[in-house]
């Protein structure tokens, strides 16, 4: 038996200001899965999905729904940074993000952008 994953996944752990972090990324047919977090756990579920544009912009504008957990601006705006450059990249697929963050500062969130891209399966 084969000890090969059927799905493109990668892991990764580090400190990102003082705080310990994992991410966990994992590419399916349709969409790509990345989990962050601060504290062991998944956290809010949030849908971050490209919009098509008419007027023919150079990078869709990305629509984020939260499934599961708080709902207030913070949790959109850091999905959005977190994970807009993964769904470019894998050729504008939707993103699942799981986020369960201690730290949502703007040097955390670039932080954690650089750890995302360290685990890119897309």
């Amino acid at each position: 038996m084969a000890s090969d994953s059927i799905l493109a996944s990668k892991q990764a752990e580090e400190v990102v200001q003082g705080v310990p972090t994992q991410v966990v990324c994992t590419a399916f047919g349709n969409m790509i899965l990345v989990v962050v977090t601060q504290y062991g756990k998944m956290g809010t579920l949030i849908s971050v999905e490209p919009s098509v544009v008419a007027d023919n912009l150079s990078r869709p504008l990305l629509t984020t729904k939260v499934l599961l957990g708080k709902d207030e601006p913070l949790v959109h705006i850091c999905a959005k940074h977190l994970v807009s450059s993964v769904s470019q990249e894998a050729g504008n697929k939707p993103v699942l993000l799981a986020m369960a963050l201690k730290d949502k500062s703007i040097e955390g969130v670039r932080m954690l952008q650089e750890v995302i891209s360290r685990c890119r399966v897309w």
